[in-house]
């Protein structure tokens, strides 16, 4: 189920056409992240003598980090799919507000308005 419903005023509202979009974005950014967290599984070579050791250890780390960022965002995209789904995508889970449409055109996983989530940013 899609959420067709129409919110907010001429800054929020979402159209069929941009849910579309949208979750076409969503499932290529969920495809990308696949792929990407293949990859580094895949590049995981063994090393011998200690200076390449070193270096294996940094790039190791390098991988890990790149692994659990796209591990998060893959999440996030998966997320926000399900939320098109039940219905409950573009409001944010702060506030309950509508998400702008130009947010979301941008981070259409987003799960927050810009205000809330500069709110969030704020108290880190």
């Amino acid at each position: 189920m899609v959420n067709h419903q129409i919110i907010g005023d001429r800054n929020t509202i979402l159209s069929i056409d941009d849910l579309a979009a949208l979750r076409e974005n969503l499932h290529e950014q969920r495809l990308f992240r696949q792929e990407q967290l293949q990859q580094i599984a895949d590049t995981a070579a063994p090393r011998t003598d200690a200076l390449l050791d070193r270096q294996a250890a940094s790039q190791i780390e390098v991988r890990v980090k790149l692994a659990a960022s796209a591990r998060m965002v893959l999440a996030d995209v998966e997320a926000a799919l399900a939320r098109m789904d039940d219905g409950r995508y573009g409001a944010c889970h702060l506030c309950r507000q509508p998400i702008a449409r130009e947010r979301l055109m941008i981070v259409p996983q987003a799960r927050y308005c810009a205000r809330c989530q500069h709110v969030r940013e704020a108290q880190r």
